[in-house]
């Protein structure tokens, strides 16, 4: 099945983890496939020839999503090299965690400038475009925006307050997107993975008494996949997904729904 043959994707982050994931799951599904990174130049250059092998298009570029200029360049280049854009996935971020009191303005910046102004620079490139290329129902298929959030846009999670709220800042951009865009027939929606096992934390899996507190949270007993998440983020962006914008679903295993009141609260 090619759910999106014949499409162009753009994933933000795309070199490594979840973004990596959905990049390759796109292409399975047809889809010719952008890839943005920032400093894993050899890795992004492996997912393209991997995206490419699957007997579609696929590019890199690199740029610091937080910047205007930079942003404004790549969605250039995408239109310059494939043509036009169906897809934005606006997976890009990053966390620099501290006690509250500590946090410096610095530390808050680094986070809310990529995970909430670089999604928000993102989509208005996407947004830009997709009025220009017109033909918004082009073979029935309007054109998505799909943003990587997270769990604790909704769960509060502590030493993370730059996190926290760019990712429920995120979800609201989202929303505010979807309701602005929905007459000009392009969707936007979230998808909000829980607890994911990826290089970053994979040695907290390995650790028995760190896996025990993370699955403790997780009702369905299990940590997520990566391709978890990629399979939810190319349905959200296919036509089979139409008639929903504005909505976060929440890829998790149940971890939303605070597992610890399962045990007595």
């Amino acid at each position: 099945m090619e759910l999106l043959k014949n499409k162009t994707a753009l994933v933000t982050g795309g070199a490594t983890g979840i973004g990596k994931a959905i990049a390759l799951q796109l292409a399975e599904e047809g889809a010719d496939v952008a890839l943005n990174f920032l400093n894993q130049e050899e890795k992004a250059a492996e997912v393209t020839r991997q995206i490419t092998s699957k007997g579609v298009r696929s590019g890199q570029y690199r740029a610091d999503i937080s910047r205007e200029e930079e942003v404004v360049s790549m969605f250039e280049w995408v239109t310059s090299r494939f043509g036009r854009l169906d897809i934005l996935v606006n997976n890009a971020g990053r966390q620099k965690d501290s006690e509250f009191q500590d946090m410096t303005l610095e530390d808050w910046n680094a986070v809310v400038n990529v995970d909430l102004t670089g999604h928000f620079l993102c989509a208005r490139e996407a947004v830009k475009l997709f009025l220009k290329q017109g033909n918004n129902n082009r073979d029935g298929f309007h054109p998505s925006i799909v943003f990587i959030t997270s769990v604790h846009q909704s769960i509060p999670w502590a030493k993370r307050a730059n996190y926290n709220a760019a990712k429920a800042g995120a979800a609201m951009l989202m929303k505010t997107i979807a309701q602005e865009m929905a007459p000009h027939g392009i969707r936007a929606n979230a998808i909000a993975p829980g607890a994911v096992k990826t290089a970053i934390n994979i040695e907290n899996f390995k650790d028995p008494g760190e896996k025990e507190k993370i699955l403790r949270k997780i009702p369905y007993g299990r940590p997520g996949k990566v391709s978890d998440i990629a399979r939810a983020a190319v349905w959200l962006a296919s036509e089979e997904a139409d008639y929903i914008t504005g909505e976060t679903i929440y890829v998790d295993g149940g971890m939303e729904l605070y597992a610890d009141f399962a045990h007595g609260g």
